[in-house]
Protein backbone atom coordinates (compact mmCIF):
# COMPACT_ATOMS: atom_id res chain seq x y z
CA UNK A 1 0.00 0.00 0.00
CA UNK A 2 1.35 3.40 -0.72
CA UNK A 3 0.98 6.25 1.22
CA UNK A 4 2.64 9.87 0.88
CA UNK A 5 3.58 11.34 4.73
CA UNK A 6 4.49 14.68 4.98
CA UNK A 7 6.47 16.35 7.41
CA UNK A 8 7.29 20.36 8.39
CA UNK A 9 4.55 22.43 8.64
CA UNK A 10 4.22 24.44 11.63
CA UNK A 11 4.03 28.38 12.94
CA UNK A 12 6.10 31.16 11.49
CA UNK A 13 6.72 34.81 11.38
CA UNK A 14 6.23 36.60 8.40
CA UNK A 15 9.62 36.50 6.71
CA UNK A 16 10.51 33.24 7.98
CA UNK A 17 10.76 29.81 6.22
CA UNK A 18 10.09 26.28 6.41
CA UNK A 19 10.59 23.03 4.33
CA UNK A 20 8.34 20.49 4.17
CA UNK A 21 8.84 16.98 3.20
CA UNK A 22 6.42 14.21 1.56
CA UNK A 23 8.28 10.63 1.57
CA UNK A 24 6.16 8.54 -0.83
CA UNK A 25 6.24 4.60 0.70
CA UNK A 26 5.05 1.61 -0.09
CA UNK A 27 5.60 -1.28 -3.14
CA UNK A 28 6.74 1.77 -5.47
CA UNK A 29 7.85 0.67 -8.86
CA UNK A 30 8.28 4.13 -10.31
CA UNK A 31 7.25 8.08 -9.78
CA UNK A 32 6.34 10.73 -12.56
CA UNK A 33 5.43 13.69 -11.04
CA UNK A 34 5.32 15.38 -7.48
CA UNK A 35 3.66 18.40 -6.24
CA UNK A 36 2.55 20.48 -3.37
CA UNK A 37 -1.06 21.96 -3.35
CA UNK A 38 -2.55 24.27 -0.44
CA UNK A 39 -6.22 24.89 0.67
CA UNK A 40 -6.56 28.52 3.09
CA UNK A 41 -9.95 28.28 4.99
CA UNK A 42 -12.81 29.03 2.96
CA UNK A 43 -10.43 28.70 -0.83
CA UNK A 44 -10.31 26.07 -3.49
CA UNK A 45 -7.06 24.03 -2.72
CA UNK A 46 -4.25 25.03 -5.12
CA UNK A 47 -1.59 24.46 -7.51
CA UNK A 48 1.82 25.45 -5.58
CA UNK A 49 4.62 24.00 -7.62
CA UNK A 50 5.08 20.44 -9.80
CA UNK A 51 8.46 18.82 -10.21
CA UNK A 52 9.27 16.10 -13.10
CA UNK A 53 10.98 12.69 -13.26
CA UNK A 54 13.63 15.01 -14.94
CA UNK A 55 14.00 17.91 -12.23
CA UNK A 56 11.83 20.05 -14.59
CA UNK A 57 9.53 22.45 -12.15
CA UNK A 58 6.70 24.85 -12.07
CA UNK A 59 5.56 27.40 -9.97
CA UNK A 60 2.27 29.10 -8.91
CA UNK A 61 2.67 32.96 -9.64
CA UNK A 62 2.10 33.78 -6.13
CA UNK A 63 5.71 31.82 -4.81
CA UNK A 64 7.45 32.20 -8.16
CA UNK A 65 11.08 33.36 -6.53
CA UNK A 66 10.17 32.45 -2.72
CA UNK A 67 9.35 28.82 -2.95
CA UNK A 68 11.45 26.01 -3.87
CA UNK A 69 10.37 22.78 -4.80
CA UNK A 70 12.92 19.65 -5.43
CA UNK A 71 13.17 16.17 -4.86
CA UNK A 72 15.64 12.68 -3.63
CA UNK A 73 14.32 9.85 -6.45
CA UNK A 74 16.76 7.85 -4.54
CA UNK A 75 14.25 7.95 -1.55
CA UNK A 76 11.39 9.05 -3.31
CA UNK A 77 10.91 12.12 -1.49
CA UNK A 78 9.52 15.82 -2.45
CA UNK A 79 10.71 18.68 -0.29
CA UNK A 80 9.17 22.09 -0.57
CA UNK A 81 11.61 25.28 0.69
CA UNK A 82 9.17 28.10 1.74
CA UNK A 83 11.09 31.63 1.82
CA UNK A 84 9.54 34.95 2.64
CA UNK A 85 7.11 33.67 4.03
CA UNK A 86 3.38 35.79 3.72
CA UNK A 87 0.37 35.56 6.23
CA UNK A 88 -1.40 34.46 2.86
CA UNK A 89 1.08 31.66 2.59
CA UNK A 90 -0.98 30.09 5.57
CA UNK A 91 -2.82 27.33 4.60
CA UNK A 92 -2.84 23.49 4.85
CA UNK A 93 0.06 22.03 2.26
CA UNK A 94 -0.65 18.35 0.35
CA UNK A 95 1.49 16.27 -1.42
CA UNK A 96 0.26 14.23 -4.56
CA UNK A 97 2.52 12.46 -6.78
CA UNK A 98 1.90 10.29 -9.56
CA UNK A 99 3.00 6.56 -8.86
CA UNK A 100 2.99 3.06 -10.37
CA UNK A 101 2.60 0.07 -8.31
CA UNK A 102 0.92 -2.35 -10.75
CA UNK A 103 -1.19 1.05 -12.02
CA UNK A 104 -0.28 4.65 -12.38
CA UNK A 105 -2.65 6.75 -9.99
CA UNK A 106 -2.33 9.67 -8.21
CA UNK A 107 -2.16 9.50 -4.26
CA UNK A 108 -2.68 12.48 -2.18
CA UNK A 109 -0.63 13.13 1.30
CA UNK A 110 -2.87 13.84 4.88
CA UNK A 111 -1.73 17.63 4.40
CA UNK A 112 0.13 19.47 6.71
CA UNK A 113 -0.68 22.77 8.60
CA UNK A 114 1.79 26.05 7.76
CA UNK A 115 0.73 29.19 9.90
CA UNK A 116 2.64 32.51 8.78
CA UNK A 117 1.56 34.88 11.59
CA UNK A 118 1.90 38.76 10.58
Amino acid sequence: QVQLVESGGGLVQAGGSLRLSCAATGNIRSINYMAWHRQAPGKQRELVATIATGGSTNYADSVKGRFTISRDNAKNTVYLQMNSLKPDDTAVYYCNAEIRVFVTRTYWGQGTQVTVSS
